[in-house]
């Protein structure tokens, strides 16, 4: 439960460009890729507020992310969506760093826990994932293996996949 209407914004730098980030109350509620699929709108309203407590915690995060640590995510995530789009996100926070899942097997994880669910609905709510980076949809990649989808661009999943295993991206197609 969000502690207060107001959403507060910075603009972060990263080595992959700028990304937005949003919060409401001590939780982060978005983080996008400047200009990509799905960015959302009426971010006018929002208040810039860089130094703001979640922001900085997600910018220790980033720092250690883009070193080649594997940070553990201790910033409260409270992502928008519907109940479906929630059991996605969450079985996409189990995919562990340096490794991949895909559409059919998160699609199975969802049906053994009682969804319904088709490969191209996890899909979509794969796609709309509010939380980029921090809730892992780069790590979700084709039944063949292949590069599938990425609302900020496929040259950004194979980077953040390179920079998690040295040689995850290489053998992926796009």
């Amino acid at each position: 439960m969000r502690e207060t209407k107001e959403i507060f914004t910075a603009i972060l730098d990263t080595p992959l460009g700028k990304i937005q980030a949003a919060a409401q109350g001590s939780a982060l509620t978005g983080l996008w890729f400047m200009g990509q699929k799905y960015f959302p709108s009426g971010t006018e309203t929002w208040i810039n507020k860089p130094g703001y407590a979640v922001f900085n915690s997600l910018k220790t995060w980033l720092k250690d992310y883009f070193d080649g640590k594997r940070p553990e995510v201790k910033i409260n995530l409270s992502p928008a969506g519907t109940d479906f789009q929630q059991a996605v996100w969450k079985d996409l926070l189990k995919i562990p760093y340096g490794k991949t899942s895909t559409y059919g097997t998160i699609t199975a994880n969802l049906v053994s826990g009682g969804k319904k669910a088709s490969a191209q609905a996890v899909g979509g709510a794969v796609g709309h994932n509010p939380i980029s980076l921090l809730i892992p949809c780069h790590r979700v990649i084709g039944a063949n293996g292949s590069l599938t989808g990425y609302a900020g661009g496929l040259d950004k999943k194979r980077t953040l996949l390179d920079l998690e295993n040295k040689g995850v991206g290489a053998g992926i197609k796009c």
